[in-house]
């Protein structure tokens, strides 16, 4: 899998080559990442890559020949498997402390001949981190670990001028209803989400299966974790069931932990589960439970063990 970013602070992407299971997985060629500086492309001499709005307004606006020509690169090395492009930032691995910048060069007669579209590259997604987008979501992870990755548009200032949107983005998301001062760190978590789901990568090759949101757990949260030791200096206990070496029921208690979970938190993910039909007829039971006998009375019954639930008399 590789990762393309497009980005004014390509050194930024380091904490993702050199830390933590993505660090590892980089190191170990799992995935690939490069990282393209819009400011590589200008030719003035203050490397200009902004400009004021038309119709006025405050902040400054991203121009769009910049941002098309490292589009343009970036496009080029992923068709020629080139991960040390000429024009690209190598973001260093573990092994190496100090990220080393690649001095820029003329645009080649094959990049000035290529001008990548939507629809041309719709295939690999070229993405712009926007607070205006869809939310991203573990599905699109999923997709993404899949189909071997995608280009991501870091925006900065007001924004990026519309016309280069138009042209050239095929998605557009968002981490959630905020607004931060750049794209990048939208592009570190969604590119940590979907590495650590290639094989290989975390400890356990079942880890990722668990995680909340995951078509392993029919899009719904984890439940809750415990750990060693079993009483803690405050006295309080890891539930019974994850000690009682009952495989069955942990599972039946996991389950339902997960389904109060995201009642209580996450109601939406719920109803989608339920469109999908994913939802088996304990699950429908449980439910039904917890809206009968409310949520504070099953948290308590579900303390220990699993509920057991009433089977439905046959007519």
């Amino acid at each position: 899998m590789r990762f393309d970013v497009i980005s004014l602070f390509p050194q930024m992407f380091s904490v993702l080559t050199q830390f933590g299971v993505t660090g590892r997985a980089h190191e170990n060629g799992l995935w690939q990442l490069s990282c393209w500086n819009p400011r590589d492309y200008t030719t003035d001499t203050h490397r200009t890559v902004d400009d004021r709005p038309y119709g006025g307004g405050p902040g400054m606006v991203m121009l769009a020949e910049p941002l098309e020509k490292a589009l343009t690169d970036a496009l080029i090395a992923r068709r020629s498997e080139q991960v040390q492009a000429p024009h690209s930032y190598q973001i260093p691995s573990s092994q190496s402390a100090i990220s080393q910048k690649i001095s820029p060069k003329k645009t080649t007669q094959a990049s000035a001949q290529i001008t990548p579209t939507a629809s041309a590259d719709s295939v690999l997604p070229v993405v712009l981190l926007s607070p205006t987008g869809q939310p991203f979501t573990q599905n699109v992870a999923q997709q993404w670990a899949k189909d071997g990755g995608a280009i991501l548009i870091c925006g900065r200032y007001e924004g990026i001028d519309q016309r280069f949107i138009d042209a050239h983005i095929t998605h557009e998301y968002s981490l959630g209803d905020f607004v931060m001062s750049g794209g990048e760190f939208a592009a570190l978590a969604m590119i940590d989400t979907a590495v650590r789901l290639l094989p290989g990568v975390l400890n356990h090759e079942h880890s990722a299966l668990a995680d909340s949101f995951h078509e392993g757990l029919d899009g719904l949260l984890d439940s809750p974790h415990y750990t060693r030791p079993e009483l803690d200096a405050q006295q309080r206990a890891v539930p019974a069931v994850l000690r009682s070496g009952d495989h069955q029921a942990i599972a039946r208690w996991r389950r339902q932990q997960s389904l109060l979970l995201s009642s209580i938190r996450r109601p939406d993910l719920i109803i989608a589960a339920r469109q999908k039909g994913l939802l088996s007829d304990d699950d429908e039971r449980f439910l039904a439970l917890l809206q009968e006998q409310g949520t504070q009375a099953v948290q308590e019954s579900l303390q220990d063990a699993p509920i057991s639930l009433p089977r439905r008399r046959r007519r």
